[in-house]
C-alpha cells in the first residue's frame, strides 16, 4: 500500500515521473473497460451548448475559434479625376436647368420644355445603359416617348397639376412591360425588369414637374432656389470625396460621409443666401426648401453608388463608363424636382 497524503500537502512527488508500481497487471479488481472511441484518454469536456448552424450540424462556440478568419475585402480606391469630373457635370447640369427656368414665362414654356426634354434623354441613356433591363431598346424608346408626352401635357394642360403626368407615367410603365412580354427571350425576366422600368419611367416624368412648377406663382423662384441648392450640394459632395473621402460609408462605395454632410449644409446655406434676394422668399423659407431638396439630391446620388456597387458584387459586368457616372447627378436632380414642387405647394 502507498502512504496516503493530505490534499493540503501539495502535489504528489511523482507528478512528473512515472508512478511506481508493478509492471504487470494490478492485483485485485480488473480495470474497468474503456468506453471512449480512442486510446488517447477521455474526450474533452464541452465548453458550451451546441448551437444549430443553418445548413449544417450543430456547432460549439469553441469550434468557431478553429475556423480560418475571413479575408477582408480591400476598399475601393477613390479616383480623384473621376470625382472632379462628376462634380463638374453636376454643376453644369444645375446651371443649365436654372437658366432654362428663367426662359419660362406665360405663353413661352416651350424653350424650357426643350431643355427638360434634353435632360430627360440623358437620363434615359444613362439609366438604361447602367441598369440594362431586358429589352433595353424597347424600354429606352418607351421612356423617351413617355418623356415627350409628359412634357407636352405639362405645357398644354389647362390647369397646372400633376394628374396628366401621373397618367403619362402609368401609360409608359404599361407599354414598357408589354413590350417585354412580346419578346420570348425577355419574357422570363419581365418580373425582374419591372423595378428598373419603373425607375426609368418615373425618373423622366419627375423632370416634367419642373415645367408644371414654372406655371404656378413663385414657381420660377422656387426652381432657382431648389435646383441651385441641389447643384451646389452635389458638386460639393463630389469635390469633398476627391479631397477627403472619410469616413468611408462602405468599402465597396468610393464615397465619404463628410462629402454628404458638407454638400447638404452648403446647399442649404446657398439657398438661404438666394432667399434674401428673391421676391417672395425669406432666408428662412428658402433655407427650408433648399435643405429638403439638397439632402434629397445628395442621398439619391449616394444611393446610385450603392446600387452600382451591388451590381458589381453580384457579378454583373460593368456597363458604359460615361453612363455609370452620369447616373448619380441625373438621379439626384430627378428626385429633387418633385421635392421642389411639393415644398413650393405645401410651404410657400
Amino acid at each position: 500500500m502507498f502512504p496516503s497524503t493530505s490534499p493540503d500537502t501539495g502535489p504528489e512527488p511523482w507528478a512528473d515521473d512515472a508512478r511506481p508500481g508493478p509492471a504487470g497487471p494490478s492485483r485485485g479488481h480488473p480495470p474497468a473497460p474503456r468506453t471512449g472511441p480512442d486510446e488517447g484518454g477521455d474526450p474533452p469536456a464541452r465548453k458550451g451548448p451546441r448551437r444549430l448552424r443553418k445548413g449544417g450540424p450543430g456547432r460549439r462556440p469553441d469550434d468557431a475559434e478553429a475556423d480560418e478568419p475571413e479575408e477582408e475585402v480591400p476598399p475601393v480606391p477613390v479616383r480623384r479625376p473621376l470625382a472632379l469630373t462628376v462634380a463638374g457635370f453636376a454643376a453644369l447640369l444645375g446651371v443649365g436647368l436654372v437658366l432654362g427656368a428663367q426662359t419660362a414665362g406665360p405663353g413661352h414654356r416651350l424653350p424650357f420644355a426643350f431643355i427638360i426634354f434634353g435632360v430627360q434623354l440623358l437620363f434615359v441613356l444613362a439609366w438604361t445603359m447602367a441598369m440594362r433591363p431586358p429589352a433595353l431598346l424597347v424600354v429606352a424608346l418607351v421612356s423617351a416617348a413617355t418623356a415627350g408626352i409628359a412634357d407636352a401635357a405639362a405645357v398644354r394642360s389647362d390647369i397646372a397639376g400633376l394628374a396628366p403626368l401621373g397618367y403619362a407615367a402609368v401609360a409608359g410603365l404599361v407599354l414598357g412591360v408589354l413590350g417585354q412580354l412580346f419578346r420570348r427571350v425577355d419574357r422570363v425576366r419581365v418580373t425582374d425588369s419591372l423595378g428598373g422600368t419603373l425607375l426609368i419611367v418615373v425618373g423622366v416624368v419627375a423632370f416634367a414637374t419642373l415645367i408644371v412648377l414654372s406655371r404656378i406663382p413663385k414657381g420660377t423662384q422656387a426652381i432657382t432656389v431648389c435646383l441651385t441648392a441641389s447643384g451646389v450640394a452635389l458638386m460639393v459632395a463630389r469635390l469633398t470625396d476627391a479631397i477627403a473621402p472619410w469616413p468611408r460609408l462602405a468599402p465597396q462605395v468610393p464615397r465619404g460621409a463628410a462629402g454628404v454632410v458638407a454638400g447638404a449644409m452648403l446647399g442649404t446655406l446657398t439657398s438661404a443666401v438666394l432667399g434674401s434676394y428673391l421676391v417672395g422668399f425669406t432666408p428662412t423659407s428658402a433655407a427650408l426648401v433648399g435643405l429638403v431638396t439638397a439632402a434629397t439630391a445628395v442621398l439619391a446620388d449616394l444611393a446610385v453608388g450603392y446600387a452600382e456597387a451591388g451590381r458589381l458584387m453580384a457579378g454583373e459586368p460593368p456597363t458604359m463608363w460615361v453612363a455609370r457616372h452620369m447616373q448619380g447627378p441625373l438621379g439626384g436632380f430627378a428626385l429633387a424636382a418633385p421635392a421642389a414642387y411639393a415644398m413650393c405647394v405645401l410651404f410657400l
